[in-house]
């Protein structure tokens, strides 16, 4: 396992990403996450997070810090992602265990509680995201290269991947009535992955992603 390094002073040396981080509980039912770059630099996005100001990357180029990692490198993420989960969870004074995983060439992240309800405030849909998307800063400043970790807090990837199931089946309605194709919104390519994997298995339809950047989504046909 890595020392730990204070969350405060792991954000304010990341210069690469000039990210800062402030967590609060204002509430029970509140928890503030932000982000505030200064002067942020353009990293390449990945899969699990939409493009844009700090995410983007040149449509067509693979960067060399995609090259995958071995297993090794995907447990040191895992490694370093997990001190910084654990320290963030004492700064909003909430009880967890993280649990670590290397597999299909990311590492993943998931935190747990024995009281779902002490989660609860950070299994959001956007505080996942917004949470995930500092972890891997905090990776990237350690390692050096980009970061593909999937976080996930209370549930809540199992919960997203239900609701993505749902809106493929709505969509194969749509296309049993009569329409040629369903677009789906648009969303991150590791969710897109999801969808795919999702209509494939059903044998009698197929999906592609179209659009570019933060406009990228899932469109299904008959096969």
């Amino acid at each position: 396992m890595t020392d730990k390094t204070s969350l405060a002073n792991d954000t304010a040396s990341n210069n690469s990403a000039a990210t800062g981080v402030a967590a609060s509980v204002d509430s029970p039912d509140t928890v503030a996450v932000h982000a505030a770059p200064t002067a942020p630099e353009t990293v390449p996005a990945a899969d699990g997070q939409q493009s844009g100001p700090g995410t983007s990357r040149p449509p067509g180029n693979r960067l060399e810090s995609e090259v995958p990692l071995t297993t090794d490198q995907l447990e040191r993420e895992g490694d370093i992602a997990a001190d910084y989960i654990e320290e963030f969870l004492d700064i909003c004074d909430l009880d967890g265990d993280i649990d670590i995983d290397a597999r299909n060439g990311r590492a993943y992240l998931s935190v747990k509680a024995s009281d779902g309800d002490n989660l609860r405030v950070l299994s959001k849909p956007d505080t996942v995201n917004a949470l995930q998307e500092l972890t891997r800063l905090a990776v990237q400043n350690k390692t050096g290269s980009f970061s593909r970790l999937i976080l996930d807090i209370g549930g809540s990837r199992e919960a997203r991947e239900a609701e993505l199931a749902t809106l493929v089946g709505r969509a194969i309605e749509r296309i049993i009535a009569g329409a040629s194709e369903a677009d789906l919104p648009a969303m991150s390519s590791y969710e897109r992955k999801l969808v795919h994997d999702m209509v494939a298995s059903s044998g009698e339809y197929r999906s592609e992603s179209s659009g570019e950047g933060r406009d990228r989504h899932t469109v299904i046909t008959a096969a």
